[in-house]
C-alpha cells in the first residue's frame, strides 16, 4: 500500500506494509469504540428536584372541599408554580468500558479505514527549538491546510504541542495515547513513523487469541 509522506517542505509516496492491520474495516466495533469514548465523556450531572426535594410547607394549602376550587394537597405538586419535577433526570454515570482485545481491534480498524481513506500521511517533523506558531502553519500549508489533523508523535515534545495547540482542528497526540475516537474524528492523520510503528504494535493481531477477533 503507498501512503503520502512529508518531508522538508515537500510532499511524497512511500510503501506501507499494512497487513497486520486485518482485510476489512470494521464498522460494527468501530462504532462501539467511539460510542463508549463518547458515553464516558459524559458529566451526567444533570438534576431535577423532584416533589420531596422541594423546600416549602407541607401544610395542605386550603380545605378539601366547599371552598370552589380545585383540590390541592401541597404547594410542591408538580402541576404547580415551582413544585416538583416528574421523572427529572438524575446524577447517573454513563461510562461503561470495552474489552481490552476489542478495543485493540477498533484502533486497529480505524487506522486501516484511515489509510485506505489516503488520509494519513506520514511526516518526518523538524525539531521545534521553541514555540513557532509561524513554523507550525508552514506545516500544515505544505499539507494543504487540512480544516482537522492529528499530530501523532513519538514521544512528547512540548515546544512541538505548544506550536500547534492555538490552530483549530489541529490536534497532537502521543503514540501510546491515541485512542480509536482520536483517529477516527481527527480529520488527516499526521504521523511520524517511528509514532506508527509503535501504534501497530499496540494493535498487532495476538495469534494466542485467533488473531485478535
Amino acid at each position: 500500500m503507498q501512503v503520502k509522506s512529508y518531508k522538508s517542505g515537500s510532499m511524497g509516496v512511500v510503501d506501507f506494509d499494512a497487513t497486520g492491520l486485518g482485510e476489512k474495516v470494521l464498522y460494527r466495533t468501530l462504532k462501539d469504540a467511539v460510542v463508549m469514548h463518547q458515553a464516558n465523556q459524559r458529566q451526567g450531572t444533570a438534576k431535577a428536584k423532584g416533589r420531596s426535594e422541594i423546600k416549602g410547607s407541607q401544610k395542605k394549602p386550603w380545605k378539601q372541599k366547599h371552598t370552589g376550587r380545585a383540590r390541592a394537597g401541597s404547594v410542591k405538586s408538580p402541576i404547580w408554580r415551582g413544585g416538583g419535577t416528574v421523572f427529572g433526570p438524575h446524577n447517573r454515570d454513563f461510562s461503561y468500558h470495552m474489552p481490552k482485545r476489542a478495543r485493540r481491534v477498533a484502533l486497529r480498524t480505524a487506522l486501516l479505514g484511515k489509510l485506505r481513506d489516503d488520509e494519513v500521511v506520514i511526516a518526518e517533523l523538524e525539531q521545534f527549538a521553541a514555540p513557532s506558531s509561524k513554523q507550525a502553519r508552514q506545516v500544515l500549508a505544505d499539507l494543504g491546510n487540512p480544516r482537522r489533523a492529528l499530530i501523532v508523535i513519538a514521544k512528547a515534545d512540548e515546544n512541538l504541542w505548544k506550536s500547534f495547540r492555538n490552530f483549530p482542528g489541529v490536534q497532537v497526540r502521543v503514540a501510546s495515547d491515541v485512542c480509536t475516537f482520536d483517529v477516527v474524528s481527527g480529520g488527516l492523520i499526521v504521523t511520524e513513523s517511528a509514532a506508527l510503528e509503535m501504534i501497530q504494535e499496540r494493535v498487532a493481531f495476538d495469534k494466542t487469541t485467533n488473531g485478535g477477533k
